[in-house]
């Protein structure tokens, strides 16, 4: 093994030369040179100089065995402490092999136990062998400090594993994120949300988890997506939102690699090849790259995370932890007095997504690490938009179960969705859904063809006219002319289904109807053709509109009431 020399050694054998050349040159100016060696001690041991602090006290004795040792050269080495001085990797110990081989083969076990308990296990292995000496505990600790301190990457990856070996040890690449242009690379992953949120399928509550995309250049989350259940559309989801905020599709999208991406969030074991996204991707011309496995550091969408959680996230009341070390005091047991104190608001998933965005609007207007004096949404701003046509990316939408149409449309999360394209259809459809904008969601048939886009039917005032404002008797007026028109293209439809000797009865019953006297009933055979005045008088509106009963019909308080 080569030899080495400490610094310390270096010093002690140079200032012994320069005390050696000192001496020399002292004893030169005196006629009696054995009072000028003492005279020359003397002096040294009781100066404060330079070479006195690394030496100390020297005596006659040494400045010659000094002298000795140069043999008329300068070669300072000469002068080196005999003593032995350990390198890096050969520590000097009272422990003999048996010792340390016992006692690092406690110390490097990956259940990782506390030092003091190896030391007290390795004792009794020792004396359960026979050995009468023991070193002391302080032995064994010197030791385990010497070999963590000049073994750090063998004690990680011995006691913590590969990925800690990777995060604490490893060398890592500094990355210029400067050279790239907003919207070249994305950055995707998820975040488990720890706080609650009100689940809108179940009423009940849940913990979400955020699937993310963050620009690599601005790290602005540039789009994101709500995941309350296993469904691996949000992924695609997500960066649907992302490119409709950027309104440009990125180059690269960068994640976790596949099969580890999937397994956080989702029970199976598929892997992102095997979900169709490469081709969804593809077909957008975007390339997909995936990290390393253990390769923690190169996702710089991680420390946005800490960064949401910690501005963000632990400010709701709803905040319970994202683990065991980290749970508030409410969710305790016998935590009485911060459970009463406690506000119990969970928010919904619309209230979470408003919430979100204000944090995302503080948090861009932070300086941005990429780019020096300005701001995340400053540089965020300088993006080359492309004018993405939205209706390219329906294929990324999140798709939800078959639904059947009803009277009032397709219900869905409690409310209904109607597009005049589905009047008249009662049938199994697909619905496809962004929990970003719920006053839509687009239909399409089980094989996937597209039906139309559904707007979500709003609830009318009671008594519009009488008690509602402008708005409200407006919004009811559109509803009830929406009413006769699809009520009109049904009769219209079904005329050319039948003889002609069946519309002229109809009309027959219709013209015995007008003979009478208004709102009175004359036979069962005209009763059974309207049901009542309001049934007549949009019959007789669209067939007849001259006729009497019209005019009379609206002179009376239910034609006010009804249709004015």
């Amino acid at each position: 093994m080569a030899e080495f020399t400490p610094e310390k050694c270096k010093q002690i054998a140079l200032a012994r030369l320069d005390v050696v050349n000192k001496w020399i040159e002292y004893r030169k100016k005196s006629q009696y040179k054995l009072q000028a060696d003492y005279d020359f001690v003397k002096l040294h041991n009781t100066s404060n100089s330079h070479l006195f602090e690394i030496l100390g006290k020297i005596s006659r004795g040494s400045l010659h065995r000094w002298y000795t040792m140069l043999n008329g050269t300068e070669d300072y080495t000469k002068l080196l402490p005999q003593y032995k001085y350990s390198s890096v990797n050969d520590y000097r110990t009272v422990l003999n092999d048996e010792e340390i081989k016992i006692f690092m083969g406690l110390l490097l076990h990956p259940n990782r136990l506390s030092i003091g308990k190896v030391i007290a296990l390795t004792k009794y292995r020792l004396k359960e062998q026979g050995q009468s000496f023991i070193p002391a505990d302080i032995t064994f600790r010197r030791y385990a400090k010497w070999f963590k301190d000049n073994n750090y990457d063998k004690w990680i990856l011995a006691r913590d594993g590969e990925k800690a070996l990777s995060d604490k040890v490893e060398l890592y690449i500094k990355r210029d994120a400067s050279l790239l242009e907003v919207g070249d690379i994305l950055v995707a992953d998820g975040h488990k949300l720890a706080f609650q949120v009100i689940n809108p399928f179940t009423g009940k509550t849940c913990r979400a988890t955020l699937v993310g995309f963050l620009d690599w250049k601005s790290t602005a989350l540039v789009g994101y997506e709500i995941m309350l259940e296993e469904n691996t559309q949000c992924i695609a989801s997500a960066l649907r939102n992302s490119i409709i905020n950027l309104d440009m599709i990125p180059k690269v999208v960068y994640q976790d690699n596949g099969r580890a991406f999937r397994a956080k969030y989702f029970t199976d074991d598929k892997g992102f090849t095997e979900l169709g996204f490469q081709g969804l991707y593809s077909k957008l011309g975007i390339e997909t790259v995936f990290a390393r496995p253990y390769n923690a550091r190169a996702k710089v969408i991680e420390r946005f995370f800490k960064e949401f959680q910690e501005g963000f996230e632990k400010l709701l009341p709803s905040y319970i932890g994202s683990s065991i070390n980290n749970k508030p005091a409410y969710v305790m047991r016998n935590e009485k007095f911060h459970k009463n104190w406690h506000c119990n608001y969970v928010p919904t998933i619309e209230e979470t997504i408003k919430m979100i965005d204000m944090w995302l609007s503080f948090k861009n207007s932070q300086p941005c690490p990429n780019a020096p004096n300005k701001t995340i949404a400053e540089v965020l701003e300088e993006r080359k938009r492309q004018n993405v046509d939205i209706n390219t990316l329906d294929d990324l939408m999140l798709a939800t179960e078959v639904k059947t149409i009803q009277r009032n449309g397709i219900r869905f999360l409690n409310c209904d969705y109607f597009n005049e394209s589905l009047y008249g259809f009662k049938s199994k459809v697909l619905i496809k859904y962004n929990l970003f904008d719920l006053t839509s969601i687009k239909v399409y048939t089980p094989k996937g063809e597209y039906l139309c886009t559904a707007e979500r039917v709003t609830e009318t005032h009671p008594m519009a006219k009488l008690l509602g404002d402008v708005k409200d008797y407006e919004d009811y007026k559109q509803k009830i002319v929406k009413q006769r028109q699809l009520k009109k293209k049904t009769v219209e439809s079904v005329k050319k289904y039948l003889e002609t000797e069946d519309i002229k009865l109809l009309e027959t019953k219709v013209e015995t109807q007008n003979d009478l006297p208004p709102f009175k009933t004359a036979s069962k055979r005209v009763q059974t053709l309207f049901k009542n005045n309001s049934e007549k008088y949009e019959y007789l509106i669209i067939h007849n509109p001259q006729d009497e009963w019209i005019a009379e019909f609206k002179k009376t308080k239910e034609y006010r009431l009804l249709y004015e």
